[in-house]
């Protein structure tokens, strides 16, 4: 072999290895922050996603992320809320991983009443978009505790928010969204208490984010069945990865929320979330649980979050790698 062929060798090695770096580099990372390590646990809502150029963006943190100095968390750019209920926003938190059971974690630490979304926003620099009325509401707690005002951003229903080059807009979600009085504080707190009421903060949403990639992903929060799965999510945005709540009572059972996948918003991959139940056991679906229901139900790919497990999607909402 001559210096000439070694030469065009070498050149095409670098070249190829050049082709082959962007690739890599365009998946989107999704980490679960549960309550306990390699396992799908009741209180786990809390998703991680890096999107490819960097922006991390942090959804419903609720009670199983510990406070802002978790170490899990790193840098979060964007919040996402879906609705102000206590395991979403975060009313309270872990004190630690692996404390207690799966199914009945003890969240000690009080978050109220900023909630746990906005402490970690407010330590983090991030911005937080929601719909609804909870724009003006976390603008107000961010502005209270010496955040801005200007990092709670408005994203309502037929509209969007681009930020760092990721483009959020909110969905209908069939869930309620009082806001509980210990978010307020103060003798206002103690009489809506006694009256049983909460206070008014908009609908309840769910979220369709489209990555840099261009992945879109939809986020269902809480909800029960709606039309606009298919109209607006499958039809409009053409999601092909999604985040399925299927715990039940309060939200989709897991017959309900595989009809949802199956038949509505059709992506090529789901992920459970919102068990309200130990959905594993050793990182596997427990026997008779509603986890193992939806996963036989469903007819696409369909991922259960393991807590600090790293998966990555391709463009077409595919698992490459951790599933």
């Amino acid at each position: 072999m001559n210096k000439h062929s070694t030469g065009w060798i070498a050149a095409l090695g670098c070249a190829a290895a050049v082709a082959f770096t962007p690739a890599l580099a365009q998946n989107l990372k999704v980490t679960p922050l549960g309550t306990h390590d390699g396992e799908f646990c009741a209180q786990d809502r809390a998703l991680v996603f890096e999107d490819p150029n960097g922006t991390r963006v942090l959804y419903d943190p609720g009670r199983s992320v510990m406070g802002a100095n978790d170490p899990r968390l790193g840098k979060i750019d964007i919040i996402l809320v879906s609705h102000m209920h206590g395991d979403h926003a975060g009313n309270a938190h872990i004190e630690k991983l692996n404390e207690g059971e799966c199914g009945n974690p003890p969240t000690k630490v009080k978050a109220t009443p900023n909630s746990n979304a906005v402490n970690i926003a407010l330590a983090k620099k991030s911005k937080m978009v929601t719909g609804s009325e909870m724009q003006a509401f976390f603008a107000a707690k961010l502005a209270a505790n010496g955040g801005s005002a200007g990092d709670s951003l408005l994203a309502r229903f037929g509209g969007s928010r681009t930020v760092n080059g990721i483009k959020i807009a909110t969905v209908t979600a069939a869930h309620s969204n009082g806001l509980d009085p210990d978010y307020i504080g103060g003798e206002l707190a103690e009489t809506m208490k006694k009256s049983g009421i909460a206070a008014y903060v908009g609908e309840a949403t769910g979220y369709v984010v489209t990555f840099s990639n261009g992945l879109v992903v939809y986020l269902s929060g809480d909800t029960g069945m709606v039309s606009e799965m298919e109209t607006v999510v499958r039809n409009h945005y053409h999601a092909k990865l999604a985040v399925m709540n299927i715990g039940d009572n309060f939200t989709t059972g897991p017959v309900e929320a595989a009809y949802v996948i199956n038949d509505l918003v059709k992506p090529n991959t789901v992920i459970a979330s919102h068990a309200n139940e130990a959905g594993t056991q050793g990182g596997k679906p427990r026997a008779g649980s509603k986890t193992e229901a939806f996963v036989k139900a469903s007819k696409v790919t369909t991922v259960v979050p393991l807590s600090g497990k790293t998966m990555e999607f391709d463009a077409n909402g595919k698992c490459v790698g951790g599933c």
